[in-house]
């Protein structure tokens, strides 16, 4: 079972999402928490797979949650659900940790894919908001995650990308490639020092920079 706490300060957003969770066989939702300090409470204390989390609350909003959570060293893969197809709040969530990011109207096949990555040390980053990012890079290029490289990314390189971008594990990777799991890793591993990049999320936001997935 992946084992998830669910953070919103809307009750009904939260029911509406724990009741179409809790359908699925393999997704337990633990704990919940109305605002960012209930949060800092209860996630360390449950210790979940993957967080889904707002952006926008009172007391402590969810860049303030990532932070403090990073800080005490107890962050769990961080999915971020947002109502704003806001580019800025989404790099800054990144830039906190967050592993994913999704609209909250997202499909339920859609989310469960996305935690199932998360908890797989996977990502997963809605294609729908790529427009949104693009346009908050051209803004503030100097604020994108880490430095980037210049060296050009090869076709294949360019085929995993998209996939992490959406979400996908090594494993599924090389099975819609039809390519060995080790020789994805090793791709994976090109990705991050080319695009110089920490993680799998904040390859998917270089390649957005750079116009690979654009």
């Amino acid at each position: 079972m992946i084992r998830v706490v669910l953070v919103d300060d809307q009750m009904l957003v939260r029911q509406g999402i724990k009741g179409l969770l809790d359908l699925l066989p393999d997704i337990d939702v633990v704990g919940e928490a109305c605002d960012g300090l209930e949060a800092l409470e209860i996630v360390p204390a449950l210790g979940p797979d993957v967080l889904l989390l707002d952006i926008r609350m009172p007391r402590m909003d969810g860049i303030a949650v990532l932070e403090a959570l990073a800080a005490q060293g107890r962050q769990p893969a961080t999915l971020i659900l947002t109502t704003f197809d806001d580019g800025d709040a989404i790099i800054a969530a990144i830039r906190a940790g967050a592993k994913g990011v999704m609209l909250k109207d997202v499909s339920l096949d859609d989310l469960a894919n996305a935690i199932r990555a998360l908890a797989n040390d996977g990502t997963a980053l809605q294609p729908a908001m790529t427009k949104s990012l693009m346009a908050a890079i051209r803004r503030n290029p100097s604020e994108t995650p880490d430095a980037y490289a210049s060296d050009d990314l090869t076709d294949r390189e360019r085929d995993v990308l998209h996939l992490i971008c959406a979400g996908y594990s090594n494993r599924e990777i090389a099975d819609l490639l039809q390519l060995a799991e080790g020789t994805v890793k090793n791709h994976v591993s090109a990705l991050l020092l080319k695009l110089d990049a920490r993680d799998r999320t904040r390859a998917a936001l270089k390649g957005i920079q750079q116009g690979y997935l654009g």
